[in-house]
């Protein structure tokens, strides 16, 4: 009987085994496993100083994670203690380390070459990798149930005609209980036909409501229409944004699933790409955001929920007093609101198709208001840095997000010096090994993106703009940015044209609900 019941369990063991394994995503292990390649030749011929100095410092990093797990999860009467500020101070410990040990000469081009080969060690092996834990445990895939919450969509809308109708259409034809949903468009004074184009969905549906307001800008357009919303969850989406069938069910389940939830972000998805602008927009955000995003819900610190599809809840909303006028990334900023009055910030598979600027000038148009606005986030924030109670916000998405917009893009332009000055003194052939290493994990990189995300493999191609030409863009306009909003400019809303609307005509510079 004995060997039976021992057959039996072992039977069941296998079996588990096998369910397990054919669960695993192995195009996902072999593509992220396949990075051990370039990274073994750049070791092989870094010299033995430098990695000495890689290994301390990730020591030092490896180290500073697993005590804020620690405090964050187990012991927070600790929090105070090796924190962001106590990471700055090893960080100036650990330069003067290996410069008197002689692993590091002490130059500023060696200083930002070793800050850029330790990055990319740290956004392969840790984002990148949570990333890919992420998707093969399923973090985000919450499944939507019955019931479902009452839910009001937001639509801020200026200038939107011809969009706007779209917009309210896909939330018509979303697979949402009807009864439970209401849908209001906010008409933000605008001097075209978006008022008539809304007001025609309102008049043939009971779920559709227009309200209009004098032009004030997307916060106010939001706040605006908070007082006619009804609904348990709120979800914003903007004019020009088409949300998938499922999107609305899938961007409420995990408040369902986890009551400490306060926001969702979804997966945001570029529908006109027919250039070279538009995929490089795609493939951006497919490793840039959408991966960034992943890695960072599996600690439930997600830093911005996109306007253009999120959702909140309706008492987290009122906790923190909704949108402010303080700076020019109203998504970003109520989303650290929300995770400054401790709730959570997750993502989620609801998927939403928005239009990207298909010209460079639009691009420059459209970033000049996102980075200046994040900037003017991160200084209004900025307690955040070095405050502990804040646990993984102040510990570690943060940090990243500062080393992300104030480091890396002075530091691409002294490499990009550092490169010409290589070239100009023969050393073409380690110049040419260094864009190879770069660009094999960047490549890398956007395939495991774009396997994660169901993306489009011609994409690929992209790879290296994402190395030269299409990163130095936009280095060049944060650090623009970054000086705009420390000599305090008047920092006006700045807007991309649409495709579908005439686009030789000049926009009002008025602040716009886009």
């Amino acid at each position: 009987m004995s060997v039976e019941r021992s057959f039996g369990n072992a039977l069941r063991f296998g079996r588990t085994m096998g369910r397990g394994l054919r669960a695993v995503k192995w195009r996902s292990v072999a593509l992220f496993l396949s990075a051990l390649v370039p990274f073994g030749l750049l070791i092989n011929v870094m010299s033995a100083g430098t990695l000495y100095a890689i290994a301390l410092l990730g020591g030092l990093f490896v180290s500073y994670l697993l005590w804020s797990y620690y405090v964050v999860e187990r012991n927070p009467r600790y929090e105070s203690l090796f924190g962001i500020r106590a990471l700055a101070v090893g960080g100036v410990g650990y330069l003067a380390t290996i410069v008197w040990l002689g692993w590091l000469t002490p130059s500023p081009i060696a200083i930002v070459h070793l800050g850029a080969v330790v990055l990319i060690f740290v956004y392969y092996w840790f984002i990148a990798f949570i990333a890919f834990f992420h998707d093969q445990i399923g973090r985000s895939k919450y499944v939507p149930r019955p019931p479902y919450p009452n839910v009001t969509v937001l639509i801020p809308a200026y200038n939107e005609e011809g969009y706007v109708g779209r917009t309210i259409q896909a939330l018509l034809d979303a697979d949402y209980p009807a009864e439970r949903l209401e849908i209001v468009a906010v008409d933000d004074g605008s001097t075209d036909g978006t008022l008539a184009e809304a007001s025609a969905f309102a008049a043939t549906s009971d779920r559709v409501s227009v309200v209009s307001k004098a032009n004030g800008g997307k916060y106010s357009a939001l706040n605006y229409g908070l007082l006619f919303a009804d609904g348990d969850v709120i979800v914003t989406v903007d004019a020009d944004s088409i949300v998938d069938r499922d999107a609305l069910k899938r961007i409420v389940a995990p408040f369902e699933a986890n009551s400490r939830i306060g926001a969702v972000a979804s997966n945001v998805t570029i529908w006109n790409r027919d250039s070279l602008i538009t995929r490089c927009q795609q493939l951006e955000y497919t490793i840039g955001v959408n991966i960034y995003r992943r890695a960072l819900d599996y600690f439930g610190i997600v830093m911005v929920v996109p306007g253009c599809l999120g959702a909140y809840r309706r008492e987290v909303l009122e906790e923190v007093f909704a949108y402010d006028p303080d700076t020019l990334t109203e998504d970003f900023d109520l989303t650290m609101k929300v995770l400054r009055a401790g709730h959570r910030v997750s993502v989620s598979d609801a998927r939403v198709y928005t239009e990207a600027p298909a010209t460079w000038r639009d691009l420059y148009r459209q970033r000049l208001r996102w980075y200046r606005g994040n900037y003017m986030t991160v200084l209004k924030h900025w307690p955040v840095v070095t405050d502990s109670s804040y646990g993984y916000l102040s510990r570690i998405a943060l940090p990243f997000r500062l080393v992300e917009m104030f480091f890396l893009p002075l530091a691409s332009f002294v490499i990009l010096a550092y490169i010409a000055w290589l070239v100009l003194t023969g050393y073409v052939m380690t110049v040419l090994a260094v864009f190879v290493f770069f660009t094999s994990i960047v490549f890398l990189i956007a395939a495991l993106g774009i396997q994660i995300e169901g993306e489009d493999w011609r994409l690929l191609v992209y790879a290296p703009l994402l190395v030269v030409g299409y990163k130095q863009f936009h280095d060049a306009l944060n650090i623009r940015c970054l000086l705009d909003v420390l000599i305090d400019r008047d920092l006006a809303w700045t807007r991309a044209n649409r495709i579908e609307q005439d686009s030789s005509e000049e926009r009002e510079s008025a602040p716009s609900a886009d």
